[in-house]
């Protein structure tokens, strides 16, 4: 049986859905567990990787508190591993707003991916992720003889990323339907 590791971009996954679904849908009612066992297919799943940043508490402490009980949910599905990057707050210039950025989540994803190609860890890595930025950790991958799937939204995987995976398959509303908990 064949050994997988999934690696999700978390910020793209949120975003993702909320394209699709606008605010209908919640991170809180979807099933990784099923997700992930319906991506893994037939392969034993000895990984799962989540990328994303804390909120700021301060900015939005009812927000902040949810995505602390989202966390916490994910970490009981068993092999889950929660990686949390740097949040940084940018000020756009010239007003008193401003945004947030994750950073260092693409560059930890793919050094877990290509670590655990070298450490042989598993043979399959699906990547859910469209960022074309990961061709470089595909490529060296797949050089030690692992095979790499690309889950991605709809419209917004890189074509290159896409050539470089063994496999791709784009998340719509009729595949990712069964794993929301209404």
């Amino acid at each position: 049986m064949k050994r997988v590791a999934v690696f999700i971009d978390g910020n793209n996954f949120y975003f993702g859905l909320r394209k699709l679904y606008g605010k209908d849908k919640s991170l809180k009612n979807f099933d990784f567990q099923g997700f992930v066992n319906f991506l893994a297919g037939e392969g034993n799943v000895v990984g799962i990787y989540y990328y994303n940043a804390q909120l700021d508490r301060e900015f939005n402490s009812k927000k902040f508190k949810s995505q602390k009980d989202f966390f916490a949910k994910l970490r009981e599905i068993p092999n889950f591993h929660l990686v949390l990057c740097k949040l940084l707050k940018r000020n756009i210039t010239g007003t008193n707003k401003h945004y947030y950025i994750i950073k260092e989540d693409d560059i930890n994803m793919a050094v877990d991916m290509v670590d655990g190609s070298a450490d042989n860890n598993f043979d399959v890595a699906i990547l859910v992720s469209g960022d074309g930025d990961f061709v470089p950790a595909v490529r060296s991958v797949k050089r030690r003889n692992k095979k790499v799937e690309n889950i991605y939204f709809d419209g917004s995987s890189s074509r290159s990323l896409k050539n470089h995976c063994d496999k791709s398959l784009a998340l719509t509303k009729e595949i990712l339907k069964a794993f929301f908990k209404d």
